[in-house]
């Protein structure tokens, strides 16, 4: 056997590469040491170079050579436009834009990125760290089969033995399973999904707006006095004055005064108390209440506007009335509905007086103004002492409203002063009812452009009251007297019976002309021109009138209803009646219609609402339909809307309810082929005409 020194060459180190080393390390310590070998041959270097100066280069002087010239960098685009010019909203002119993108973008490249949070994510990391991991294995097992196999020689050699074979196998076996399961990446933990990551980004710098205004300072006075013993005896001598007076006139007050003034101060203390900011908001508030009634009520409103009752198709002479708002305030809650007007001018608003008719539960009143766009909350609350039986709007002047008291006042409130007194009020001295009004009614200016209304009373008076600077003027029109009720007292005198009038209503026409209705159930046609005689008399009902209406546009009709249970038709040329109807139940109030002639509503108290069409069914209303839901409720009023088709009624319970009216109930005529519908009040007065003109035949043949 040859020894392992000869077949081992290899390894052993050669000598030259050994001195080229030692040579290495020796050049950097001369270098360190001293630096003139390196620098050889620079000079040389230095002398051999020579300045090429091109043919156009222009010959500057050494003061041209010294001038410095500043150049400033700048983020400004050069191509932005700097002239924008844009119509500023706020101060009503065209502008110039000082503010200019000046963002120039030279590349955009659309990329595709996927987060790493991301299922994609993974997968490719999870790829990536694979292939990284295989190559670094494969790295390892390549130096260690390199290095088993330089060993591998010299062990067979020396030992020769069979010990060291397993060995081998075994770290070869390592190597493969190695090779074969590459190694598995460690499971890297997830990051917050909720981390912050901080991203650059160039956004637009809004311009700031500065708002000034300038106010007047308040003017201010100076005041000086000096207080001696004299002028404070005299102010608390004043004081006590005041105070004795105000405890003389609450003596003088009824209970019911002294609740309400309470109240009144409480109000004006809450008042003064709350700031002023409170009446900014108010209109705003207002419109935002408004805003919430009308989301809560919404389907009461789409029915208000849209809905139609599909079901009349099918019914020849019948209709129906559609329930909508519930009108009610808790202050009237015990109080019932004495009176109900539409305004004027605004179609949604109408006003409500609450009183008594018992005799014996008199107490407050109250004055409330609803519109239909806010029906939880009256826009208008005025109180009084007495119950308000009547009230009417002007025409002309919708915020004035006159009312009729139970203790025979009348006063006129003006909506535009949010005050709970009324403007004017009459007065015992002022010539005062001495029972209930029951009735006011504006009318025309008089001939002094004063304003005027009339009022009808128990007590038999008519009279007519007029607003001269600041006060009532009254003016007995005439007294009700009951004919063939003349008695001879003593010496000849003759005492009159007094007739007590109820209700009345003015001509549309002709403006002297009035009907009045009475307690005896009668009713008088009278004029303003004569105050002693009436013009005719008719037996009317066999209890008290509740209501006479001219029709508004038939001259010669009117309808009365009485306690009686009936509704008559008359025509004022005639002593009997048209038609009558009777309603099993007293009647409270009826109104004609604004669009029709011949279309009529009345109220009962079995609290029934009944509606007639004459041109349809002149024998039967073609609507009877209960409004309130106990059978003690009695309906007292009815009005119709002057616009939409609606009703309103009022019961005895202090509710006013508005119902709709379905499509049969205003019927309008049918369009024929060829032929174009006439309208208007000609046709409306022709087509009650016609049904007079039957009623007359028959009259006249029997």
């Amino acid at each position: 056997m040859l020894p392992a020194s000869s077949k081992m060459p290899h390894k052993q180190p050669p000598p030259p590469r050994k001195q080229s080393i030692s040579m290495g390390r020796g050049a950097r310590k001369r270098d360190e040491d001293s630096g003139t070998e390196v620098g050889e041959g620079t000079d040389e270097w230095v002398q051999s170079k020579a300045t090429v100066k091109p043919p156009d280069q222009l010959d500057l002087t050494d003061a041209e050579l010294k001038e410095e010239f500043t150049r400033i960098l700048t983020a400004n685009n050069p191509h932005a436009p700097q002239n924008i010019v844009r119509y500023s909203f706020k101060e009503g002119t065209y502008k110039l834009i000082g503010f200019v993108d000046q963002l120039a973008v030279h590349f955009t490249q659309v990329g595709n990125l996927i987060p790493k949070d991301s299922d994609e994510g993974r997968r490719q990391h999870y790829r990536d760290e694979l292939a990284a991991s295989s190559q670094e294995s494969a790295k390892v097992v390549i130096s260690e089969t390199e290095i088993l196999e330089e060993e591998e020689e010299p062990k067979e050699v020396e030992a020769g033995s069979q010990t060291d074979v397993p060995i081998v196998e075994a770290s070869e076996k390592m190597a493969e399973e190695e090779l074969m399961t590459p190694k598995q990446p460690k499971e890297r933990k997830l990051t917050n999904k909720f981390n912050f990551s901080e991203r650059a980004s160039q956004t637009f710098n809004n311009p700031l707006r500065d708002r000034e205004c300038q106010m007047e300072p308040p003017p201010r006075t100076n005041f000086s006095a000096t207080a001696n013993q004299w002028e404070i005896y005299d102010a608390y001598m004043e004081e006590l004055e005041k105070q004795e007076k105000t405890k003389e006139k609450e003596k003088t007050k009824t209970p019911v005064a002294k609740k309400m003034g309470k109240m009144a101060m409480r109000k004006m203390t809450s008042m003064e108390s709350q700031s002023d900011d409170i009446t900014k908001v108010t209109q705003a508030a207002k419109i935002v209440e408004r805003m919430v009634n009308q989301n809560t009520y919404d389907d009461v409103a789409q029915d208000f506007k849209y809905y139609e009752d599909a079901a009349d198709e099918y019914r020849d002479q019948e209709g129906t009335l559609l329930p909508l708002w519930k009108f009610q305030n808790d202050k009237a809650k015990r109080l019932a509905v004495t009176a109900l007007c539409w305004n004027p001018k605004y179609n949604d608003l109408f006003a409500v007086g609450h009183g008594s008719y018992d005799f014996m539960k008199q107490s407050r009143g109250m004055l409330l103004l609803y519109s239909m766009k806010n029906p939880s909350f009256p826009e208008y609350i005025f109180s009084s002492e007495s119950g308000i039986m009547c009230l009417d709007m002007h025409v002309d002047h919708p915020y004035l409203v006159v009312v009729g008291h139970y203790d025979g006042n009348v006063a006129i409130y003006n909506l535009k002063k949010p005050h709970s007194q009324p403007s004017f009020r009459s007065s015992a001295k002022s010539g005062k009812h001495t029972d209930p009004v029951w009735q006011v009614r504006w009318q025309k200016d008089d001939m002094d452009h004063n304003l005027n209304f009339f009022s009808v009373s128990s007590d038999g008076r008519i009279v007519s009251w007029t607003l001269v600077k600041s006060e009532l003027v009254h003016t007995d029109v005439i007294k009700l007297k009951v004919e063939g009720s003349t008695t001879e007292g003593l010496e000849g005198l003759q005492i009159h019976t007094v007739g007590c009038g109820t209700a009345f209503d003015f001509h549309r026409e002709i403006d002297y002309l009035f009907l009045v209705g009475t307690e005896e159930g009668k009713i008088y046609k009278c004029s303003k021109s004569y105050s002693s005689q009436f013009l005719d008399t008719y037996d009317a009902h066999n209890m008290a009138v509740d209501a006479v209406s001219w029709n508004p546009y038939h001259t010669k009709v009117f309808m009365s209803c009485s306690s009686d249970w009936t509704v008559k038709i008359w025509d004022h040329t005639i002593k009997t009646p048209m038609f009558i109807y009777d309603l099993n139940s007293a009647v409270g109030d009826v109104a004609w219609a604004p669009y029709s002639s011949t279309v009529f509503a009345a109220v009962t108290t079995n609290g029934k609402t009944h509606v007639f069409d004459l041109s349809i069914n002149k024998y039967e209303a073609i609507c009877n339909q209960p409004v309130v839901a106990k059978k003690k409720n009695k309906l007292t009023h009815v009005q119709f809307n002057p616009i939409h088709p609606i009703i309103i009624v009022g019961d005895d319970r202090g509710h006013v309810t508005c119902l709709k009216l379905s499509p049969n109930l205003r019927k309008m005529p049918k369009e024929k082929k060829g032929q174009e519908v006439q309208k208007g009040p000609a046709v409306e007065i022709a087509k009650l005409d016609k049904l007079l003109n039957l009623v007359r035949e028959v009259k006249t043949k029997t």
